[in-house]
């Protein structure tokens, strides 16, 4: 006795199909599982068997083999167990109607008593299942949600084997999923911190206005206790809305990750990612022996928030320069290798040296210009020139914290920045990018053009403030962005003259040779 069924997983951020094939034949008791099984789908036979008995079938006392194609590429997790379930039970003859099976697909853990639990990957495999035209999907009731975002396909939750198995024979009705998306962006809307919390910092707000308009990648610097934090936290609040196209690829790397809150349906806000300090390079990047999306990947459509940036590890910091570079990551592992989206807008924050109190006039600093110029050099060129803003966070006096006046709320800021990259969007429609920080040098050379008198501006900035020449392609970007805030078709010199505030890191100094802000 043979059954097909269809089952699915994900293999990085896809998911693709994988026929259940179960023979039930005349033998010794025996429970043999082929195709490339992991731990856990070895294990499935011991929950299969619990499962099915437990709701009253007869499981099989002979030999039972499961194959699962294609058998040349990995299975692991255990969402084939109720695929592997459905199998025997059509293989034995106690599901009627067959030809029901072939059109949906199957997927669910089963504990002991039979109960269906959720798995990962929901979304993906609910995309590659419209793909291949099939019916619907059976899942649990947990997934449905997740899955029921993609349309032209029913979704058909489940609590336990034996809902499953009523709704195949047809004793039981059970209506597809719904998801209601607008009401799901509506209440994504809701953000719990506004830049109105912030007193002061009126140029810090400027500048993250500018990167967020732009995606640029920015870094502060400032003492302890001077907001860099509060501000980094609050950048997604004024970033543009994200479109449903990418509220999908978010969710998806989100879903195969298992990042998906109970019961949540949609990343429907930027993701913002604040790994630790001592995070590895594997933690950031992704890894394991079969891939998982790492914290670059998780901040796709988002912000990636590191904190005390001198203290990572310098390996750990080396590894972001190709992921800044090409919006995407690779993870080579003997099994396989995997490729996860990483564009994301890198926010970093940094004290200006160890002991954090160089920049502040109200506390001495208490670290020789060697020791800053040590932690300085923890932050290499190559990774410098992948940030395009940086900034001082100078210390707020008494004064900025008592007073009761009301600043400028998110929404406002926002109001600006969408406007400015819908601009970006428009000009950059022919190409792969969204927007000014991803230019390429022959783009910079299109859509950066500047007047003499910016050229002469930038001339002297260069010589006399010591920029370096990396600073150069930065300065034009920023100032395009500028541009774009101000509904200016033209680079004018004083957007120029604001971007070069924003390069404070690339300045040469000479005071007693330490690092001067």
């Amino acid at each position: 006795m043979l059954s097909k069924i269809f089952s699915s997983a994900v293999l990085g951020v896809d998911a693709y199909l994988i026929e259940v094939e179960v023979d039930i034949s005349k033998g010794l008791p025996y429970f043999a599982t082929v195709g490339l099984p992991d731990t856990a789908v070895k294990e499935s036979k011991d929950r299969v068997k619990s499962a099915i008995k437990n709701m009253g079938y007869n499981f099989p006392t002979t030999r039972i083999t499961v194959n699962l194609a294609p058998a040349d590429i990995k299975k692991e997790g255990s969402s084939l167990d109720l695929p592997i379930a459905i199998g025997i039970l059509s293989a034995n003859r106690q599901i009627n109607d067959t030809s029901l099976i072939q059109d949906y697909i199957f997927l669910g853990e089963l504990s002991l008593d039979g109960r269906v639990k959720p798995v990962k990957g929901a979304l993906p495999i609910a995309v590659a299942g419209k793909e291949k035209k099939m019916a619907g999907i059976i899942l649990p009731e947990e997934n449905a949600a997740e899955a029921a975002i993609v349309n032209n396909i029913d979704i058909i939750p489940v609590k336990t084997l034996s809902d499953v198995v009523e709704f195949l024979n047809g004793n039981k009705k059970i209506p597809p999923a719904i998801t209601d998306i607008n009401k799901i962006f509506k209440d994504s809307l809701d953000f719990s911190m506004d830049f109105s919390d912030v007193k002061g910092q009126e140029h810090a707000k400027r500048a993250i206005e500018i990167a967020a308009a732009g995606g640029h990648n920015i870094l502060m610097i400032g003492p302890p206790g001077a907001g860099k934090t509060m501000l980094a936290k609050r950048i997604p609040t004024i970033l543009p809305n994200l479109s449903f196209k990418e509220a999908i690829e978010t969710t998806k790397i989100h879903s195969v990750a298992g990042n998906l809150a109970h019961g949540q349906a949609l990343v429907a806000t930027r993701p913002f990612r604040s790994p630790h300090h001592t995070i590895s390079d594997a933690g950031l990047i992704g890894g394991g022996t079969v891939p998982k999306p790492g914290e670059v990947s998780l901040a796709h459509n988002g912000v990636l928030f590191l904190d005390e940036l001198a203290e990572f590890k310098k390996n750990a910091l080396e590894v972001l320069r190709q992921p800044l570079e090409d919006g995407n990551v690779t993870i080579s592992r003997v099994a396989m290798s995997l490729t996860y989206p990483s564009i994301f807008m890198l926010v970093a924050a940094m004290n200006p040296c160890p002991c954090g109190y160089f920049t502040d006039p109200k506390h001495e600093c208490t670290c020789s210009p060697i020791q800053i110029q040590r932690y300085m050099s923890k932050i290499s060129g190559p990774l410098l020139d992948r940030i395009d803003i940086h900034i001082e966070i100078p210390p707020l006096n008494y004064k900025e914290l008592s007073e009761e006046v009301i600043h400028e709320n998110s929404a406002s800021i926002q109001k600006r920045v969408e406007p400015a990259r819908a601009v970006q969007q428009k000009r950059f429609t022919r190409s792969k990018i969204h927007c000014n920080a991803q230019m390429s040098t022959r783009q910079i050379r299109t859509y950066c053009k500047i007047d003499d008198c910016s050229h002469k501006l930038l001339e002297q900035a260069i010589d006399k403030l010591g920029l370096s020449a990396r600073a150069y392609t930065r300065i034009l970007k920023v100032s395009r962005t500028i541009a774009d805030l101000e509904r200016s078709e033209h680079i004018l010199p004083e957007h120029i003259s604001e971007a070069i505030q924003y390069r404070s890191l690339d300045r040469q100094f000479l005071n007693n040779g330490a690092v001067n802000y």
